[in-house]
């Protein structure tokens, strides 16, 4: 009997197992190293192999063999070190000698769970299908061509209100002796009201973005601010906000959000004093539409020293949601218990509003905070939101839509007579195709008061490269070849803090522009279209019949 041979690397995985595979021209390379250098996950790296070369020459060529020893580009087969697909290595190499290429017939998912561990990433849903929110169009146009409503020539007001508005027979305001002067001396509380732009930028905390990115943003929100007079509204994300940010004046172009982690609260309660202008808002969140029910987590290759500092917790330690402390027995009760408090912190002056996942439960949640009297709103996070690290199982498998579960909502309220009172802020997915303003003014039609981005305005102003094909989405390990979703000062310098700013402005400019071409034909120039849902209609029946809406073909 012949001996078999041993193999003994037999359970190695081929390069066919992975996601992306690393096309490599040796022809066009010149060995320079930018591709290696850059390359966030080490997933190539420079190697030598001896090659056995045939070669002829002369009058009567006779065959000549010799071993010639080459430097090439090697891809690694370590899980630890897989290609993402970003493409780095392309935007660096000056002779187009290199690109990563999808492998449909990758095993990536069963390889990753490893160790016992499940699969977990950053990013967004894998979902290909087209969105809801994308099957929506708008349907009552005017008839004729009118220049006074003309979205580049006519003055449109679009903006929005935080905070909850009284109706008119229970606000304490009378005028006095017909002089036009008011006396709101009536003594009863009046809720606070902010008048925001009804697109803001969603929660993404200082960690789960790098330094530059978060300063980028805030930059932006600024100009637009005092520059542009769009009062764009940023949340500060779960982890606490800089100092010295809270003690400037910008902090009211800012919501702080506060989650069960309390993480960074303490500075932020110790610099009430110290402030010397409100935030904008708290949002109290409860839930996160990319991963609901399981909590925040930022891993421990992004806590840093600048984090560490910032949420009061040692250096290199993963940061999940702590439990909900023992005094919260309900989400009812702890809503209740938080909105009061955050209020009282504040002297009633700053509205508060609790942030949960989309859920089958949501109406439970909005009936509670209806009878609340110093209750400011609800934020509704869909399946489609993203995250900076989540476990692949809950990203793609929990979760419920925005549209259907923000539309019950809002029908709600309007059985209650209270659909102008609390606004509602939907989120999750909104401009996942690129389509912001039409999403945008889809949700408000549906009934949102304000719309939330975050994975858009990553992509729009610092050209983030995941995908919803599991391309990249390395935003969890602190890998991010662009410096987004880093804390390592190697990747976080790539990014360009003024270019970041400059976006931000050119996007929500754009995005103006694109909202007052659909609301001029609708006659709204000075108010939201909120609930104007004769306005849009589906092109498929079961979207039409649930959102209650018409159905067109």
């Amino acid at each position: 009997m012949e001996p078999v041979a041993r193999l003994d690397n037999n359970h190695e995985l081929t390069l066919k197992e992975f996601p992306f595979l690393i096309k490599w021209r040796d022809d066009r390379c010149k060995r320079c190293g930018r591709c290696t250098a850059v390359c966030p996950m080490f997933s190539i790296t420079p190697a030598v192999i001896a090659k056995r070369v045939v070669s002829s020459s002369g009058a009567t060529p006779t065959p000549h063999v010799e071993r010639q020893v080459v430097t090439v580009i090697k891809q690694s087969t370590n899980i630890g070190n897989y290609c993402t697909g970003c493409a780095t290595c392309s935007l660096v190499c000056p002779n187009e000698a290199i690109e990563p290429e999808y492998n449909p017939n990758n095993k990536f998912l069963i390889h990753k769970n490893a160790a016992g561990g499940a699969y977990t990433r950053g990013g967004r849903r894998n979902d290909p299908l087209v969105s809801t929110l994308d099957r929506l169009k708008f349907t009552r146009i005017s008839m004729l061509t009118d220049p006074a409503l003309d979205a580049g020539r006519h003055e449109f007001r679009i903006r929005t209100y935080l905070g909850r508005i009284l109706p008119a027979e229970e606000l304490p305001v009378k005028f006095v002796n017909g002089s036009g002067e008011m006396d709101a001396s009536g003594g009863k509380f009046i809720p606070p009201v902010r008048e925001i732009y009804p697109v803001m930028i969603g929660s993404m905390s200082v960690g789960a973005l790098s330094p530059t990115m978060w300063e980028g943003l805030a930059m932006g929100i600024t100009y637009l601010n005092e520059v542009e007079g769009m009062p764009v509204v940023m949340c500060s994300g779960e982890g606490g906000m800089p100092l010295r940010l809270l003690k400037s004046r910008f902090v009211k172009y800012f919501i702080p959000q506060i989650a069960s982690g309390y993480f960074g609260w303490d500075e932020i309660i110790r610099a009430i004093p110290h402030m010397v202008e409100d935030p904008c808002a708290i949002e109290i969140k409860y839930g996160q539409g990319a991963k609901p029910g399981d909590g925040g987590l930022l891993m421990a290759h992004k806590v840093l020293k600048l984090i560490s500092e910032i949420r009061g917790v040692p250096q290199g330690v993963d940061l999940p949601s702590p439990p909900t402390h023992q005094t919260k027995y309900s989400i009812e009760e702890a809503v209740a218990k938080m909105i009061q408090s955050m209020s009282m912190a504040w002297g009633f002056r700053v509205p508060v509003y609790p942030k949960i996942s989309g859920t089958r439960t949501a109406k439970a949640v909005l009936n509670n905070l209806v009878r609340n009297p110093f209750a400011a709103g609800l934020s509704i996070d869909g399946e489609d939101g993203g995250t900076g690290a989540a476990y692949n199982v809950s990203m793609d498998k929990m979760g419920h839509p925005i549209a259907s579960n923000l539309r019950d909502c809002y029908l709600d309220l309007v059985k209650q007579g209270k659909q102008n009172e609390l606004p509602l802020i939907a989120a999750g997915g909104v401009g996942k195709k690129g389509n912001l303003a039409a999403n945008a003014a889809a949700l408000i039609m549906l009934g949102a008061s304000a719309v939330s981005i975050g994975k858009y305005i990553m992509q729009a102003a610092a050209g983030c490269l995941g995908d919803e094909n599991n391309r990249c989405n390395v935003c969890n390990i602190g890998r991010c070849p662009r410096g987004i979703t880093t804390q390592d000062p190697k990747l976080y310098r790539r990014l360009d803090v003024d270019k970041v700013a400059m976006r931000v402005v050119e996007v929500y400019k754009a995005l103006d522009t694109e909202l007052k071409k659909i609301f001029a034909p609708l006659g709204r120039s000075t108010e939201l279209p909120i609930g104007m849902s004769d306005a849009i209609s589906a092109d498929d029946p079961a979207i039409a019949e649930r959102l209650n809406i018409s159905y067109v073909c």
